[in-house]
């Protein structure tokens, strides 16, 4: 009973940690249809930007919000240069050109002389510690701030989605472009601003990933940026409260799968999606919708 305890909370720590990526997958393609592969890649900007923070002795409250404001910058920066050529263009070249981001960003960090292809020890930022046992399960500090920190941003992408301008011209944006731009929505202004958000949660996700797993390569966006993918798809991809609802249940299959035998954990994802895809294509919270790609 412990056993599986301990793996519930290892499964809800990893499972906010898709679900924050999932989100930024789901709201870029409930505004441009478009299934951003680079996403993942901001995960690994955020980890090296709070690693470079950490080692200049800065404190995480301010390591955290840097490394979210720079990934949200990238993010930005990426659409611009790569994606708002494409705006009018078929799907599908938006599709391969977000590979090939992807690959120029993890290529070119590996490049890079002050980053390079070694593994890095992600420095120590919190030290361990027990604050909470109950009937021999123990719930540590880094538990807690994993989910503190993930349930705060949900709850804040919730409020600006619902409650601001910039929220409900996002929704409007998502339903029909062109009439929110008839009606003097700034549809660019919008879609930056998605992908700012998408870009500062990916950020945030990458800050947790080191933290929790403390080793850090340019590589190391890839498996994750997948996993959220595929838990996008699951929950039912455009749709917000499905990200979260995939990416918590993505972290409790993996981490179940783990104990079962770590070597079918990766495969697992892929089955879950074969699944929904053949029997609940739009996902658990997804509608059906007629779309040409």
């Amino acid at each position: 009973m412990e056993l599986l305890a301990h793996q519930i909370l290892n499964g809800l720590q990893l499972g906010t940690i898709y679900a924050l990526m999932a989100l930024g997958y789901t709201m870029v393609y409930g505004i441009l249809k478009l299934i951003n592969f680079a996403h993942g890649d901001l995960l690994m900007i955020g980890a090296y930007a709070a690693y470079f923070l950490v080692l200049a002795k800065m404190p995480l409250a301010t390591v955290l919000p840097l490394a979210m404001t720079i990934c949200a910058l990238s993010a930005v920066a990426i659409d611009r240069i790569a994606y708002r050529p494409l705006r009018n263009k078929p799907r599908l070249k938006a599709l391969i050109t977000a590979m090939g981001v992807s690959m120029l960003l993890e290529n070119g960090c590996r490049a890079l002389p002050f980053i390079g292809p070694s593994y890095r020890s992600f420095p120590e930022t919190i030290s361990v510690k027990q604050i909470l046992t109950i009937k021999g399960i123990t719930i540590t500090n880094v538990q807690c701030l994993n989910f503190g920190m993930a349930v705060a941003l949900m709850f804040l992408l919730w409020w600006v989605t619902r409650k601001t301008k910039m929220g409900i011209a996002m929704r409007t944006v998502s339903l029909d472009p062109m009439a929110a731009q008839l009606m003097g929505i700034n549809v660019e202004k919008v879609i930056a601003g998605t992908f700012a958000i998408g870009g500062a949660l990916a950020g945030a996700a990458g800050v947790m990933f080191a933290i929790n797993y403390p080793v850090i390569n340019p590589y190391m966006g890839i498996m994750p940026g997948l996993k959220a993918f595929i838990a996008a798809v699951f929950g039912g991809i455009g749709s917000i409260p499905g990200a979260m609802v995939g990416g918590i249940t993505m972290g409790l299959i993996e981490t179940g799968a783990t104990a079962i035998n770590s070597h079918i954990a990766e495969g697992v994802f892929f089955v879950v999606m074969l699944v929904v895809l053949l029997f609940r294509p739009f996902g658990l919270l997804g509608k059906a919708a007629k779309d040409k790609v």
